[in-house]
């Protein structure tokens, strides 16, 4: 039962973040047409510094997910109210200091610290002006889609952010052939998060109807903080690891460099993210069974969502790096494919050896060690940002993404070699045995021949489509007959045949 309820929300997730994926992909380069190549250059750099700002998040989120899925598992509803309670207060002040900050500090941003063409130093000043107060509503909405998540209800907060996932995009689009700027774009979006908050506040509720907001004593506060304070070294360290590379490029390369950069990680980061989407739900899981003593659950859940998620990801990875170019040429056009070809493949490899840590530091974090999560994130994030700046001063853009993945291949096996048995009640031979072997082996395979294949047909549309057919086709059948575990397969052709009966009824 909770394996089949893992896998409905784990469902919602991937949903929530692949269609509004699919729909940003589509409309991304009708956004650098309507902003042209340097604007959308500025674009990226006045999001990269509204996301850094938000390491001043304590992460109250992590502790709150926690103690709600424990508490709500142990029936203590005064407890969950205090919770929720705590964290709105938390971050309803941090989304005031750091928007006043991000206003504060726009013109000194722009004018001193970037290399922003002066021709659009107004609009970036303008814009960044306009996105402080977004900070603030965009903190209090991230809060707030923790709470149903919390409640392992992912479908609920997963349908407000496939309808904000979709219309945002397609708005933003809007606004620019109408003849708007960035100004007015970051201004939608602003918008759109307090539209967002409010909202989820009605569904959480819905989910608590006897909630009633109070103040939570000095045990649960510093329970939370204890919690939040180690989760806050993986958040701190993540969030100026990931914004990291913008900024230096901006600082460094200039913002057209950086719009080259941006549309091939974006892509990378955007689709690998989804196998994230489907292993995020294991953090409020792992919350209930710790607190409920099911070890043993827990370590058969683990493996078996290990063996899907690293799959998922493998296959995304290899269609990402073999057909790199043509991706970027269809979705962009030649001069982005030119420029961010090699960027995709390295970054998509990047991102998919980072990926393999993010089920064992939620089990790590719901068995109550974000010590540990937070101390290897900040110094990958340390080391990551000294490799950047190296990397990007000698050899560019390119230089940014070798960085990347030595960054991630040195942090990522140091990660799992020290957890599992630690942290982590499953061995790692276990581990990779029955989780990575499965996927990765015929995957592997899969991209030799499928790269093989394209070089030899030629590079014409037809060719290529073909290619990609045949590998997704051959990926899809790995994955059928040898990752998906046979009772899985079981209770899926089980439940086939039982809807094919009552549909011919």
């Amino acid at each position: 039962m909770m394996q089949l309820r893992l896998a409905r929300n784990a469902m919602a997730n991937l949903l929530a973040a692949a269609i509004p994926a699919l729909v940003m992909l589509v409309t991304v380069p009708l956004v650098v047409r309507g902003l042209g190549e340097a604007g959308y250059g500025v674009y990226s750099l006045v999001t990269a510094i509204v996301g850094y700002f938000a390491v001043i998040d304590i992460n109250v989120t992590a502790g709150s997910v926690k103690y709600i899925a424990q508490h709500k598992a142990n029936d203590d509803d005064d407890q969950v109210a205090e919770t929720v309670s705590f964290g709105l207060a938390s971050y309803g002040a941090i989304g005031l200091v750091g928007g006043s900050g991000i206003f504060v500090c726009a013109g000194w941003l722009v004018d001193t610290v970037f290399a922003v063409p002066e021709a659009l130093r107004t609009d970036a000043r303008a814009a960044l002006q306009l996105a402080a107060p977004g900070f603030l509503f965009g903190q209090m909405q991230a809060y707030l889609n923790s709470v149903p998540q919390a409640l392992m209800r992912y479908d609920m907060s997963g349908r407000v952010e496939i309808v904000f996932g979709v219309l945002v995009p397609l708005a933003t689009v809007g606004v620019l052939l109408l003849g708007g700027g960035l100004a007015d774009v970051i201004a939608l979006r602003v918008v759109a998060s307090m539209v967002h908050g409010l909202i989820l506040w009605r569904t959480i509720g819905r989910l608590l109807p006897t909630l009633r907001l109070r103040w939570p004593g000095a045990h649960a506060r510093a329970a939370l903080l204890r919690f939040s304070g180690w989760s806050f070294l993986s958040r701190f360290a993540t969030l100026s690891y990931a914004h990291a590379d913008k900024l230096i490029i901006g600082a460094l390369a200039g913002v057209t460099a950086l719009a080259y950069f941006t549309v091939a990680a974006t892509l990378a980061n955007r689709v690998l993210s989804l196998g994230f989407r489907l292993s995020g739900v294991f953090f409020p899981a792992t919350s209930a069974l710790a607190a409920t003593g099911q070890l043993r659950r827990l370590d058969q859940t683990y493996v078996k969502a290990t063996r899907y998620v690293v799959f998922v990801n493998a296959a995304i990875l290899a269609l990402l790096a073999v057909f790199a170019y043509p991706i970027l040429a269809w979705w962009m056009n030649a001069d982005f494919a030119r420029h961010g070809a090699l960027i995709l493949a390295v970054m998509a490899l990047s991102q998919f050896v980072d990926s393999l840590t993010s089920l064992p530091s939620l089990v790590n974090d719901g068995m109550g060690h974000p010590r540990v999560s937070g101390l290897f994130a900040v110094t990958r994030a340390l080391v990551g940002m000294v490799l950047l700046y190296a990397g990007i001063g000698g050899w560019g853009i390119v230089g940014a993404a070798w960085a990347h993945l030595a960054g991630a291949l040195m942090f990522t096996g140091a990660f799992l070699v020290y957890v599992h048995g630690r942290t982590v009640p499953t061995p790692l031979g276990r581990l990779l045995l029955h989780g990575y072997l499965p996927g990765l082996a015929g995957v592997g395979l899969v991209s030799i021949a499928a790269g093989a294949a394209a070089r030899l047909l030629g590079g014409s549309p037809l060719d290529i489509v073909l290619s990609m057919g045949a590998m997704m086709l051959l990926l899809i059948l790995h994955g059928a007959l040898f990752v998906v575990a046979p009772d899985d397969r079981d209770l899926a052709w089980s439940r086939w045949r039982t809807w094919r009966r009552q549909a011919g009824r």
